[in-house]
């Protein structure tokens, strides 16, 4: 690391303008008056020395132009910095044979198949922390609620570092609290989700160029793609299916999961068993019923539950 001259410490500018006070000279060693610390001066002569900014001369030390001493230390700085420049346009070229073993291990030449949910959710993660620019999904099916919690972890950084996302759902999701809530908030966020009443393919395409598909009809085994010409063709599915769906207002969708909560809590369901059933967090549905005991005077769960009979939707 070079040596600058924009770190003076107090003890080094004092002794600077002390020599200069004295014609520019400073005998050697620094005298220590009274109640002065001479280590302290020693440290500050060796910074100054190593700065340029004092020379030695025949009776001590003279004072050098700061000037001349800022030339010296700049073009220190600008050979450093010239370096690590250097360093930085060859460090893909030092990193490339363990990039050229993660693509093998990971992507292979156009695609390879991943076994089991655990595998295939990791790899996806693995996948979307690489996202560089655009995040296109379509989500049919009935397995919401398992996978909206993390979904919404990896989700959020995406859209608040700038990437976007596109999401197609089925009309059946505006009927699930939890496919509501995560997309209130993700929408909120930039993302853009529409529903489209035909059937489609589950996919996740990342960056137009990775594409994920269901290998078998459980979904417990997942095809990674990277051939450009099939990605390509899955992008124009996607773009196809979303001109047809349609744009969907999230934001005014929350009072669905109230309504369920009321129907549910009418049928005598506990607070966790309700969070379970509609794939929500106790802690959101716990919002709702303080809400609710609130609306109808409701000391406890039993008491709520008993006068709002007739107005579950079952």
């Amino acid at each position: 690391m070079a040596v600058t001259a924009d770190d003076l410490t107090p003890a080094e500018h004092a002794l600077y303008l002390a020599a200069l006070s004295n014609g520019g000279h400073l005998a050697a060693p620094p005298a220590a008056g009274p109640g002065a610390d001479s280590g302290a001066d020693s440290a500050a002569l060796a910074g100054l020395l190593a700065r340029g900014l004092f020379a030695p001369g025949a009776a001590g030390y003279a004072a050098v132009d700061p000037r001349a001493a800022g030339d010296r230390l700049a073009a220190g700085l600008r050979g450093e910095a010239t370096r690590l420049l250097v360093r930085a346009e060859n460090l893909p070229d030092a990193l490339a044979p363990l990039t050229a073993a993660y693509d093998a291990a990971h992507q292979g030449p156009e695609s390879h198949h991943v076994e089991g949910r655990d595998a295939i959710r990791h790899r996806i993660s693995q996948l979307l922390a690489e996202c560089q620019e655009e995040l296109l999904t379509a989500q049919p099916g009935p397995h919401w609620a398992v996978t909206l919690e993390p979904a919404l972890s990896q989700d959020l950084p995406l859209l608040m570092t700038g990437r976007r996302m596109r999401t197609i759902y089925q009309p059946a999701a505006r009927r699930r609290p939890a496919v509501v809530e995560y997309a209130g908030a993700v929408t909120r966020h930039g993302s853009r989700i529409r529903l489209l009443d035909e059937p489609f393919d589950r996919t996740i395409i990342v960056d137009r160029s990775t594409a994920v598909v269901s290998a078998r009809s459980d979904h417990g085994a997942a095809a990674f793609i990277t051939d450009r010409a099939t990605v390509a063709a899955l992008v124009a599915v996607f773009e196809r299916d979303w001109s047809r769906a349609a744009a969907v207002d999230w934001s005014a969708t929350p009072h669905r999961a109230a309504t369920r909560i009321t129907g549910l809590l009418a049928r005598g369901l506990t607070q966790g068993a309700i969070a379970t059933r509609l794939g929500l967090s106790e802690r959101t549905v716990a919002a709702h019923i303080a809400r609710l005991r609130d609306r109808h005077g409701a000391q406890t769960l039993f008491q709520l539950g008993w006068r709002m009979r007739g107005e579950g939707d079952g």
